[in-house]
């Protein structure tokens, strides 16, 4: 792994762009690094407990999920789920492995679904072993578990993340503007 430690804001990743390009990529380049990602999994799966609960479903209706994994000059830095309503994605390109141009948040606009407001929670814990494997960290080495809930205007749940991140690589940072 690089040396120092990331520091991660969420509003680039909460907002439609115009042009076509990978929001992760651009911040890392912005920093003289090199972000890529890799979709590890899309479709349709039973809604795991959490992810029905934020969705207001029972646990095991279907949803659409994109497991990726986020790296950082080719290292692996965090572990991302992203869940969508199968009513919102069921059938759209949310559901499959293909990079989407401009980003999923992008495509949501499109398809007519604006996040208005964010709901994250982040809590420290010691990873899985498939976690531990796949972000390569120590076996004593804890993660961050951070979980976005995305609400339209209607307060509609339109997107669910689960993102898995080394504890000790990664600082995230919150800018709260009032008013």
């Amino acid at each position: 792994m690089s040396t120092g430690r990331w520091v991660s804001t969420s509003m680039p990743y909460l907002t439609p762009h115009q042009g076509q390009g990978d929001v992760w990529q651009a911040e890392a380049a912005s920093k003289g690094r090199k972000g890529s990602q890799r979709i590890v999994h899309a479709g349709e799966v039973p809604a795991p407990t959490e992810v029905a609960g934020l969705f207001g479903l029972a646990e095991g209706e279907p949803v659409v999920v994109r497991r990726r994994l986020i790296l950082l000059d080719e290292e692996p830095v965090e572990l991302t789920d992203t869940y969508y309503p199968l009513s919102i994605a069921g059938g759209t390109r949310l559901s499959g492995t293909a990079k989407i141009p401009g980003g999923a948040i992008t495509y949501l606009a499109q398809l007519g679904h604006t996040g208005t407001l964010v709901q994250e929670d982040v809590r420290a814990a010691m990873p899985t072993l498939e976690e531990r494997e796949t972000l390569r960290i120590a076996p004593d080495e804890p993660v961050l578990y951070l979980t976005r809930l995305t609400l339209d205007k209607d307060a509609r749940p339109i997107q669910a993340d689960r993102m898995t991140m080394p504890a000790g690589r990664q600082q995230l940072r919150y800018e709260i503007r009032i008013g």
